[in-house]
């Protein structure tokens, strides 16, 4: 396939691909980190919670299927080849989350509501890329490494790893089990049971994890350009996105900007099938400024934690990195808290 296009093309149409299909799950399959938590919180309803854990038990089955096919060198990944840092993954996941209830939805959940014609979104998307990369990269990045200097991770770098050498059986059989057991979990539920639309599109968005470290597997092993092993996440890529829409013409495109791209163009068709494509704009100065803040909270908080809801609570997941429970368990511990202050002000619990 190399021969008729290039590795750069390659990998893009990549991000492309998996971006359409978490777009299409999104509009059509209501797949949402936000939605998930506020239905378990305030509707009574774990249906779409279970949808992610489907996606995150499929996502894990299949990235070590391919690690047994020797196809990815998982440990490669930036979630395994950087040591965790706990407080970082606690502070930037609370943050995201209290974030991610001010504006709310996280980064992937914009995109989609922008591919929807919902201009507000667009603020944020602005708002959030930026501010991950004055995080990463600009002012505020020499901070961030005074107080969380990353550096190279040790063995065992995850938790199957850390497992493996408990019991001596290999990565790859055990992360397959590890997925399995999940994916039975999630539908043993009555309400998966009763949506299958709802369990096919978490099969959907797990495959799509999965489809990234498979392009960029293949890339490693066939290719002749160094890549590094990726698939989808909304945070710093969304920053490396609006660089590339600024630069295009210096800089090649990457998966990252091919995966942005595609959950835009996936939404705005799934959008359109529904019927459900209008603009929209923000009549409300205080819920813009809201939401703005919001952004903000979750581009610092995504760099922190190294990872968003995709990067860490489903790419992340699929390695079964040290991070990724951790991490998940903080954004939904920050949305919640912010939704209660949202709907209840700042009053103490009786």
């Amino acid at each position: 396939m190399l021969e008729y296009v290039s590795e750069s093309a390659f990998i893009t149409i990549a991000g492309v691909l998996g971006g359409v299909a978490l777009g299409l799950a999104a509009r059509l399959g209501r797949f949402c980190t936000m939605g998930a938590i506020e239905d378990i919180l305030y509707a009574n309803s774990s249906l779409r919670m279970r949808m992610w854990a489907l996606a995150i038990g499929v996502g894990i089955f299949g990235t070590y299927a391919l690690v047994g096919t020797s196809l990815v060198e998982i440990e490669r990944s930036f979630y395994l080849s950087i040591t965790w840092m706990p407080m970082a993954s606690i502070i930037g996941g609370l943050m995201f989350g209290y974030g991610m209830a001010l504006a709310g939805n996280c980064g992937f959940g914009a995109l989609a509501r922008l591919g929807g014609g919902d201009m507000r979104a667009f603020v944020l998307v602005l708002v959030m890329g930026v501010s991950a990369y004055v995080v990463l990269s600009g002012p505020l990045s020499h901070l961030r490494n005074y107080l969380f200097l990353q550096s190279d991770a040790v063995t065992p770098p995850g938790l199957v790893h850390a497992l493996s050498s408990l019991t001596g059986l290999g990565i790859a059989p055990l992360g397959m089990a590890i997925g399995a057991i999940i994916i039975l979990l999630a539908l043993a539920s009555h309400e998966v049971k009763d949506s299958p639309a709802s369990a096919f599109w978490g099969v959907v968005v797990g495959l799509s994890i999965v489809s990234g470290w498979a392009a960029s597997g293949y890339i490693a092993t066939y290719g002749f350009e160094a890549f590094d092993f990726v698939t989808h996440s909304y945070s710093a890529p969304v920053g490396e996105t609006l660089l590339y829409a600024m630069t295009s013409s210096a800089r090649l495109p990457s998966f990252a900007v091919g995966s942005v791209g595609g959950v835009l163009l996936g939404a705005f068709i799934g959008s359109l099938i529904k019927g459900h494509f209008r603009w929209e704009a923000c009549e409300d100065p205080r819920e813009l400024k809201r939401q703005i803040a919001g952004a903000m909270m979750m581009g610092t908080g995504a760099v922190l934690a190294m990872g968003c809801t995709v990067g860490q609570g489903l790419s992340a997941f699929s390695t079964l990195s040290y991070s990724a429970p951790v991490t998940f368990a903080a954004i939904f511990a920050g949305a919640a808290l912010g939704l209660r202050h949202l709907i209840e002000g700042f009053q103490p619990a009786e």
